[in-house]
């Protein structure tokens, strides 16, 4: 994991150029380097090998050998502009989180097991500190994913980016029996679609909600909001609730046929992407009342619930669809593990006008 990268190099001489008048701190990246290694090591499986500071993290295949056809999954994200938020309030330890949660449930959608993950941190100026509490973030959710951190990259951006600015990315590994593949093949009439709560907004449609209750309404981050019982800024700064473990658990104790992320693109979209052609997904929003940040917005923005529902996930972090027997299983295995979850509909044959996914009623 290194710290710095640009494609520039310095010259010699006192009155020539230089990397560091450029703009670039090599020595503040090996600062950021030096923090954050008791951190990524928290991370570490028993098939990582090496440690940090190599060009590639390296991750023993021969733990794969136990698997009849092992599929190996991979998913790549960000957390978008929810960066933002973290910059303005100068708390730089969770969004880490939410990157991973972002990549690795999207692995486990398949019933992946997620194995290793690499992050990629751009910065206009490396704050030794500020990168560390970054990767200190990203960590803590790799140890809630099961996965190892096995490497990354921070490169500044002098002239691109100002001081503060940043941006965070990463992809991740997984794998799957290919006889324990899910998806929308084994989906069938009548199964149960259970939903699992979300944390908050999780990290998608920062845009719209920066739009609205910071531009246009002009609301602090500081403010305390009595709904939330705690201030904006920390409430949009909720992390992101990571699933893999608790999907997992539901692939051990129940026959899981499909689970869909929901991310941007809203519910209905993102379960449709799981649903096969002949078949469709109901889900009733009298089930759940959506926390009130969804509310808020709504109201303060006068955005339609069609528009708010097809950018935020207004409270349905994750979906699970399980025959309708295995129902009772699935649901004492999340409680078992802390998660909310409930029923929220379920699979019927598709109709000559319907989709792949729709809500229906109102919110409790």
């Amino acid at each position: 994991m290194s710290a710095v990268s640009d494609q520039s190099t310095p010259s010699t001489g006192s009155s020539g150029a230089s990397y560091a008048a450029a703009g670039v701190d090599i020595e503040a990246g090996d600062r950021a380097v030096e923090l954050m290694k008791e951190w990524v090591k928290k991370t570490q499986r028993p098939e990582v090998l090496g440690g940090l500071g190599g060009f590639a993290g390296l991750f023993d295949a021969s733990a794969l050998k136990n698997y009849e056809r092992p599929l190996l999954a991979s998913a790549t994200d960000g957390v978008g502009t929810k960066v933002d938020i973290a910059r303005r309030l100068g708390v730089y330890d969770t969004i880490g989180h939410d990157l991973v949660a972002m990549v690795m449930d999207d692995i486990v959608v398949c019933g992946a097991e997620p194995l290793f993950m690499t992050d990629y941190i751009c910065v206009g100026k490396v704050h030794p500190e500020r990168v560390a509490a970054i990767v200190k973030g990203i960590a803590e959710g790799c140890v809630l994913a099961g996965c190892a951190l096995v490497g990354g990259e921070t490169a500044e951006h002098p002239g691109l980016l100002g001081e503060d600015d940043f941006d965070v990315a990463g992809a991740g590994t997984g794998v799957v029996e290919a006889d324990r593949l899910l998806g929308a093949d084994r989906i069938r009439t009548g199964d149960s679609v259970i939903a699992l709560a979300a944390s908050g907004l999780h990290s998608n449609g920062y845009s719209l909600v920066r739009h609205v209750l910071l531009d246009r309404v002009g609301l602090s981050l500081d403010a305390r909001v009595e709904e939330f019982g705690r201030t904006l800024g920390e409430e949009l700064l909720e992390p992101t609730k990571i699933y893999s473990l608790d999907c997992l658990a539901l692939t051990r104790t129940t026959d899981v046929h499909a689970f869909s992320h929901i991310t941007g693109g809203g519910l209905a979209a993102n379960l449709a992407r799981v649903i096969p052609d002949t078949l469709h997904a109901i889900v009733d929003r009298s089930t759940w009342t959506p926390a009130p940040v969804f509310d808020l917005v709504g109201k303060t923005g006068q955005v339609e619930r069609l528009e708010l529902e097809k950018t935020l996930n207004m409270g349905v972090g994750m979906i699970a669809v399980v025959p309708e027997e295995s129902t009772d299983v699935a649901l004492a295995t999340l409680a078992d593990r802390g998660v909310e979850a409930w029923v929220a509909g379920e699979i019927t044959e598709r109709g000559d006008h319907t989709t792949g996914a729709e809500l229906v009623g109102e919110y409790a």
